[in-house]
């Protein structure tokens, strides 16, 4: 992807970090020891539960090429977004859960991606790639963790900007992400319908298994119904332009992004469906 994927990309990804922490103050990461029941439902289900979900996903799929098979774990891998805060609160859900299990697993997100992107390319593809997880980690540091501790830097100490410039933020973060996912898809557009055609099932499946997965974990372990349509949501979104920029830092992009694409979009309308769905209620 040239200089998209070069410069364009850990900026775009850099400022959306940002954004996310201008929501974002020292109690969204302490409140493990006030509300630690949900939270540590939602990080296990998170870190551990999707990854194992779409391994086993990826394993039964037939035919699914080695490269896509990787670009959905890395899915699997990345964060939840701010969409997922955006789309929780829509539903009167726990929006300062949400907000806590974005922020914490935008933090350990910086050990795991590479430990499970790496993992799962050496597994599908079966070939060890010569990459340092601690370099890759050090990358996802600067353009995830740094960007998001200034945007609390902000909103603590100058909250009357943080505020203002919110929402100019939300709606540029939105136009980076389209213009992230225009730039994947033109890269490679003269295979881009065969690559929708793979990976898009796949991809609508896991976004659809995790969020009625997560509505039962929340039904049977969650506090209340608020918690509840606050996992369906994190676990149902995850942070496709961190899942591109990983495809394309650690394996060089092609089909490996493929699937980040696909998903980006595919999350967004079943979103919108599963919002209508729970607000008819």
């Amino acid at each position: 992807m040239g200089l998209i994927s070069s410069v364009f990309l850990p900026l775009a990804i850099a400022f959306i970090m940002f954004s996310l922490g201008l929501n974002l103050k020292i109690p969204d990461f302490t409140r493990i020891f006030i509300q630690p029941k949900d939270l540590f439902i939602g990080l296990f289900s998170q870190i551990i539960i999707l990854p194992i979900v779409a391994f086993i996903l990826v394993i039964f799929y037939p035919n699914l090429p080695v490269e896509l098979a990787v670009g959905v774990m890395i899915i699997a891998a990345v964060p939840g977004g701010a969409t997922s805060n955006f789309f929780t609160s829509l539903v009167k859900g726990d929006v300062a859960l949400s907000i806590s299990l974005t922020a914490i697993t935008s933090l350990i997100c910086i050990i795991s991606i590479p430990i499970i992107s790496i993992y799962s390319y050496n597994y599908f593809v079966g070939i060890e790639i010569d990459v340092s997880i601690l370099q890759k980690s050090l990358e996802l540091f600067a353009i995830v963790t740094i960007p998001t501790i200034l945007g609390m830097f902000v909103n603590t100490y100058f909250n009357s900007f943080a505020q203002s410039f919110e929402s100019k933020a939300k709606i540029t973060s939105i136009v980076l992400l389209a213009l992230v996912i225009i730039g994947a898809l033109l890269k490679y557009q003269s295979d881009v319908v065969d690559y929708f055609r793979q990976a898009g099932l796949i991809t609508l499946i896991l976004n659809i298994i995790m969020m009625i997965l997560a509505y039962f974990i929340g039904k049977f372990m969650a506090s209340s119904i608020k918690q509840t349509k606050t996992f369906v949501f994190e676990l149902g979104l995850q942070n496709g332009t961190i899942a591109i920029f990983v495809a394309d830092s650690i394996f060089g992009g092609g089909p490996f992004i493929i699937p980040a694409a696909t998903y980006s979009l595919i999350m967004f309308l079943t979103s919108i469906i599963t919002v209508y769905i729970i607000r008819k209620k």
